[in-house]
């Protein structure tokens, strides 16, 4: 996409674009970046950088952005690879690796709800605390629910992919004549 965008309208463009919005956040980081942004585009203006130079810089921020390209495709691509492996896997346990995975997370986070809530009603002196050394625990839950959203995304991807005879779900019952009428078996 940056490769797109510094093609069609250039550096110096993309230059303002950011100013404008790294200024519009109300941080002093942000504010530092867009005032020097300014500077460069000023001085782009200005022709105290050539042409050629704007050039080189678009050239090198095509040659930048076609890395991370590749480097983004073949993360995704060694990803998928290894879920297609998991998919056709004939270990039941790698099959079943998902839904065992979102399981244990239902059941964590139910005992973690029912003791938080065990505390709240029953020991209210430690409740702030309790609450206080849930909040550390955010990191280790966004980790695990990220994973499980992984794999939630994934499978429901897997079933549109699949044919129907090796998705989980039920195969269509089978026709069987009988005195020229079709009769469905159940």
């Amino acid at each position: 996409m940056a490769s797109t965008i510094l093609t069609s309208i250039g550096l110096p463009v993309l230059v303002r674009l950011l100013s404008e919005a790294l200024g519009s956040v109300d941080t002093p980081v942000t504010k530092g970046a867009s005032k020097a942004l300014d500077a460069v585009d000023a001085a782009i203006r200005a022709g105290q950088v050539t042409p050629d130079q704007v050039a080189e810089a678009n050239r090198h921020a095509e040659a930048m952005a076609r890395m991370k390209l590749e480097e983004n495709t073949a993360n995704l691509s060694e990803i998928n690879r290894s879920l297609r492996a998991e998919i056709v896997s004939d270990d039941t346990y790698i099959r079943r690796m998902r839904p065992t995975f979102g399981y244990l997370m239902a059941l964590t986070w139910a005992a973690q709800m029912f003791g938080v809530a065990y505390v709240i009603i029953f020991d209210t002196e430690r409740a702030g605390a309790v609450m206080s050394a849930m909040g550390s625990l955010s990191a280790i839950w966004a980790v695990g629910l990220s994973v499980l959203g992984i794999y939630v995304y994934k499978r429901s991807e897997d079933k549109k992919i699949l044919p129907f005879s090796q998705s989980t779900l039920p195969s269509p019952p089978s026709p069987v004549k009988a005195k020229e009428v079709i009769v469905w078996n159940d």
